[in-house]
């Protein structure tokens, strides 16, 4: 493809050199530079690509898309640029043959939830019979094949390669997590959504964000650059559901637990193996506990409805469905209590899963907690864990999480800090993760519960940069074996 055809939808502020030259790949990696590639020197938070535009010639790049011409190398071509963070997208859209324009694509953003939703759509339209794609931060999926994910959202480029990957194995649809960031970043710019879904907005990512209002506006922008074509569906109960659909083309449609809504919801039974569910007047069982897993599965609901679906072919299919790795997932134990491996990392996100443990225990068991807090991240939210934790456990045990370059301790007394002398008589601290879950397991008798939050899915822990294997729930069935 000729470097002119992928320029087709930016406006550059200068060309130096040919423009008809010949691109094999575009990259935003200088390492991963093939001859005859566009290299896109992006201005991270963290490197600024322009200091390897050097090393991407090196490698064989013939053209170089920045923000600032560099001294002019022979037979190079040079394409400038304000924002090579917007460009990007576009760029790898239109190189990969706008992907997204030949699968009904459905992003999902939120705080919560995001995960849940679009693996629950991914496989219940595998149900329906159609190919499907996935974009989620457990794995990627062209169909049936499983391709690891690194970010919730990956870079534009290889965003776009998985999508045209998507449509070559013959996929119809695809559902992704849009993350703040890759919304910011712009790293989906290019993309035509079919639908957006909103979870719920609770603090995180405030070290990237700084403020509230930033994350809340970068969800928001999503929906904002949705076509007149797509639908928006929105949760009802958030207090910012109707803030993040208030400006955008789309056809706007609402989900509820609580209040008059377009889709709506409620529990009529609960269990740990599931519950009994009306939706919009039908009832359905389904393998998942918590009322915040009935507004997961009401966004699916309506997602399915939206994209021409049945409503009682997607209930038999719901009811179908187990609950996605490593999301309130539950243990036995031989001594009869039960453990729950839980990705909740936010205070929102512990808050619901603890209220869904105990809408199953109904007071007849005691809750033990086990969480901790990541390093190098919005580290205000770390009282607010430990104080979410106390709150609705009978004991709480504060451990390491992902410290990656903090040290372990110190995350741990920040989460400390948040609670008083009587709150803190529930609470020990136990640095080593593993010893902190067999302790938790020790505490527990017959109807009790134990919940190992913070990790969920992931089978490492990163410690000063280097990722050691740790899985929960590996840790709990050697356990439960010894």
């Amino acid at each position: 493809m000729k470097l002119n055809e992928v320029l087709k939808n930016i406006h550059p502020i200068k060309i130096v050199g040919d423009a008809e030259v010949e691109i094999t790949g575009v990259n935003i990696d200088s390492r991963r530079i093939k001859a005859g590639h566009l290299f896109i020197a992006m201005k991270g938070t963290q490197v600024d690509g322009h200091q390897f535009i050097a090393k991407a010639i090196e490698l064989g790049a013939k053209s170089i898309l920045c923000e600032d011409l560099p001294e002019p190398v022979t037979g190079v071509t040079y394409v400038q640029v304000a924002s090579t963070e917007d460009a990007a997208g576009k760029v790898a859209t239109l190189f990969y043959g706008d992907p997204s324009r030949k699968l009904k694509l459905v992003g999902v953003t939120g705080t919560n939830g995001k995960t849940t939703i679009a693996t629950l759509l991914y496989n219940m339209f595998r149900k329906f019979g159609y190919k499907v794609g996935l974009l989620s931060t457990v794995c990627n999926y062209v169909d049936d094949l499983p391709i690891p994910a690194d970010h919730t959202t990956p870079d534009p480029i290889e965003l776009n390669e998985l999508l045209a990957k998507m449509v070559e194995a013959g996929c119809e649809y695809a559902f992704m997590e849009c993350s703040s960031h890759a919304i910011h970043q712009k790293r989906i710019g290019g993309l035509k959504f079919a639908g957006g879904l909103f979870t719920n907005l609770t603090r995180d990512h405030l070290d990237y964000h700084k403020t509230f209002e930033n994350y809340r506006n970068a969800k928001k922008a999503f929906f904002d650059g949705l076509p007149k074509d797509a639908f928006a569906i929105t949760n009802a109960d958030d207090k910012n559901g109707m803030v993040m659909v208030q400006n955008t083309k789309a056809t706007v449609k609402t989900y509820s637990t609580r209040t008059l809504a377009d889709f709506r919801a409620r529990i009529l039974e609960c269990h740990f193996e599931g519950m009994y569910l009306e939706i919009d007047g039908r009832e359905v069982g389904v393998q998942f506990i918590g009322k915040f897993n009935v507004s997961n599965i009401l966004a699916v609901y309506g997602a399915a409805v939206m994209l021409g679906k049945k409503p009682e072919d997607i209930l038999l299919v719901l009811s179908t469905l187990h609950s996605v790795s490593g999301r309130l997932e539950p243990i036995r134990s031989p001594e009869g209590f039960t453990a729950i491996v839980d990705y909740a990392h936010t205070p929102d996100a512990l808050a619901n899963v603890l209220n869904a443990i105990h809408e199953v225990l109904d007071g007849k068991g005691h809750v033990i907690t086990v969480c901790g807090a990541g390093g190098n991240r919005d580290k205000g939210k770390r009282p607010l864990m430990a104080q979410e934790a106390v709150r609705q456990s009978d004991r709480v045990i504060i451990t390491s999480d992902n410290p990656r370059f903090e040290e372990p301790q110190a995350i741990i007394n920040d989460m400390l800090a948040g609670l008083n002398d009587q709150q803190l008589r529930k609470v020990i601290s136990i640095t080593d993760r593993k010893e902190a879950i067999r302790t938790a397991c020790m505490m527990a008798k017959r109807g009790d519960v134990v919940l190992v939050a913070g990790k969920g899915h992931e089978d490492y822990q990163e410690i000063k940069g280097v990722k050691h294997h740790f899985d929960d729930k590996e840790v709990l069935h050697d356990i439960f074996k010894a």
